[in-house]
């Protein structure tokens, strides 16, 4: 029996650490803490709640990811990512329904990692990341359009196409101030990384556009521009831990929702592990992240957080400024903490359209446009999942988009795996040139006894192998004596492979044709072997080469 796959990054890097380290995962968590200040304020906000659960889900994740996490840079917390299904289920179920539901996403993402799943979950088709990664992008800079040109309207409603036209009634009241304000903030976003990589863009941001709020406010009589403050009751005292009230039906209402959280903070977080991996030269342990991750969502709730996976912009930003254990990651949480507790009163004055603009830059980073127009130009199949998953996540909501693009994505594979199956009809003679499953002599060439036909499968033998077997046998076939069956480029058959192999085997009997298999590898005869086959066929007609397979097919056409 296998062991459980949890190996915390923490506990193993503390066995050989210094000074120098500590010096460096100092600054770097300093750094990462204040840059993770607006961004966690910011997707709190974007999605339904007040902005300080954005940031106890920063402080609480982020210090249990990177304690548990398997990765030693992760930086965990609040993503853009979840802002769309986490405003989904506020919508449809209210605050107790989101605790409910990412506390079973922590469950499921436990099992995942017990399970060992971490791997299989970095295979999902890439054409499925970057869909539902780019339709959240337009979903996340669609709901910022009211706050950012400061529109006059009470009530936005949350299906896409409803809210732009919602936009387009209401152009007419649209704020000059509070536009000018989310302008310029993302202005300096974007000049700000030009001039100093260090210094984070979002809070100079935040800090200028305040300072220029409160002067309108002050010296030009400017009242119009929103601030935190305006909407939300600022409490920066810690909360203490509910635990939710549970029932079976709402367990099974929120069971879709809650995998889908999983699923998206699983491919997430091992996303970002696996850049991280690529930059320090290191190795994560993706069960761990997974085991880690799933504590971290069982926590954050408890205390009003939402959804946290690892966060790929604030994890470089750890990297980049030297970070390299999680003591950085815990850093950041302690540096948030603190700021929470004695600066958090700051935060009423922030500009509503400034944490606007620092989204809109968010969603525009999240886009991946590039990565969007290149797969445009691969196989149909792949478009087809790019766009259904795009425009699904756009249009319904990312746990449809999810489900289905999967669902398109896994029958697309088994077409293309069919496909690489091919069965073909040997004529008068087989090529010993290039057979590896005979024992050679001075010809080169077998010839094929009158009576007898030789087929050739190229391999798997599993779903749609059977079926194209059959089409070419009713094809060419011409009810001869015996029919051999070459399997020695046959690695593997599946239980739809054996149904229709013994199908086959039985349909021949009856019309009088003995079946004769060659070259079946040791792997594939286990197989047949404990589904009967030597009963059905005769062990004499399972041939290890195909030497043996003539011989025996003279002997029965003779006889």
């Amino acid at each position: 029996m296998k062991t459980i796959d949890f190996k915390p990054k923490m506990f193993s890097v503390l066995r050989n650490y210094d000074k120098k380290t500590l010096m460096a995962d100092l600054m770097s968590g300093i750094i990462v803490g204040i840059v993770a200040l607006p961004l966690a304020i910011a997707f709190g906000i974007a999605s339904g709640v007040s902005p300080e659960k954005g940031i106890i889900t920063a402080i609480v994740a982020g210090l249990l990811i990177s304690v548990f996490g398997g990765s030693k840079v992760q930086i965990g917390g609040p993503t853009g990512a979840f802002i769309v299904i986490v405003a989904g289920i506020i919508n449809q179920y209210g605050i107790q329904g989101l605790t409910i539901a990412t506390l079973m996403a922590g469950f499921f993402l436990i099992g995942f990692g017990l399970l060992r799943l971490g791997t299989i979950i970095k295979y999902i088709p890439y054409p499925i990341i970057v869909g539902f990664t780019s339709g959240i992008a337009v979903t996340i800079f669609t709901t910022q359009i009211k706050d950012l040109l400061g529109m006059q309207i009470t009530d936005v409603p949350s299906d896409f196409v409803e809210k732009w036209m919602v936009y387009f009634q209401h152009i007419r009241s649209i704020d000059v101030w509070s536009t000018l304000v989310g302008l310029a903030s993302v202005v300096i976003i974007a000049l700000i990384p030009k001039y100093s990589k260090r210094i984070p863009g979002s809070l100079v941001a935040i800090v200028v556009m305040t300072v220029v709020a409160l002067l309108l406010k002050q010296y030009a009589g400017v009242n119009s521009i929103e601030t935190i403050g305006d909407r939300f009751s600022i409490n920066s005292q810690l909360p203490g831990a509910v635990v939710p009230v549970l029932s079976w039906e709402t367990i099974k209402e929120l069971v879709a929702p809650a995998m889908t959280i999983a699923v998206l903070g699983a491919i997430e977080s091992l996303l970002s592990a696996t850049v991280a991996d690529g930059v320090i030269g290191d190795h994560h342990n993706s069960n761990t992240e997974l085991i880690g991750q799933g504590i971290a969502n069982l926590v954050s709730p408890l205390f009003g957080g939402i959804p946290a996976t690892g966060a790929i912009a604030r994890t470089m930003t750890n990297i980049n400024n030297g970070g390299r254990t999680p003591v950085a990651g815990i850093i950041h949480a302690v540096v948030l903490l603190l700021i929470f507790l004695f600066l958090m009163p700051l935060a009423q004055y922030i500009p509503m359209a400034c944490l606007a603009g620092v989204l809109v830059v968010v969603s525009y980073g999240m886009s991946g446009w590039r990565s969007f127009l290149a797969l445009m130009r691969n196989p149909k199949s792949d478009i087809t999942v790019l766009l259904l998953t795009f425009f699904l996540t756009i249009i319904f909501d990312l746990t449809i988009a999810i489900e289905v693009g999967i669902i398109c994505a896994c029958l697309l594979f088994m077409r293309r795996m069919s496909e690489t199956t091919d069965v073909k009809m040997i004529y008068e003679e087989i090529d010993l040139n290039e057979d590896a499953d005979m024992e050679r002599g001075n010809l080169e060439h077998l010839t094929i006894p009158k009576g007898v036909e030789v087929y050739e499968i190229n391999g798997p033998y599993f779903f749609g192998a059977g079926n194209r077997f059959e089409d070419i046998m009713g094809r060419y076939g011409h009810r001869p004596k015996v029919r051999i069956i070459r399997m020695r480029k046959v690695p593997f058959i599946d239980s739809t492979g054996l149904h229709n192999l013994e199908n086959m085997c039985l349909m021949s009997q009856k019309e009088g044709i003995t079946i004769v298999l060659s070259g079946v590898n040791e792997k594939v005869e286990k197989v047949l072997n404990r589904n009967g086959f030597p009963e059905l066929l005769g062990e004499e007609n399972i041939c290890n080469h195909i030497d043996l397979a003539l011989a025996r097919a003279k002997e029965i056409a003779a006889a």
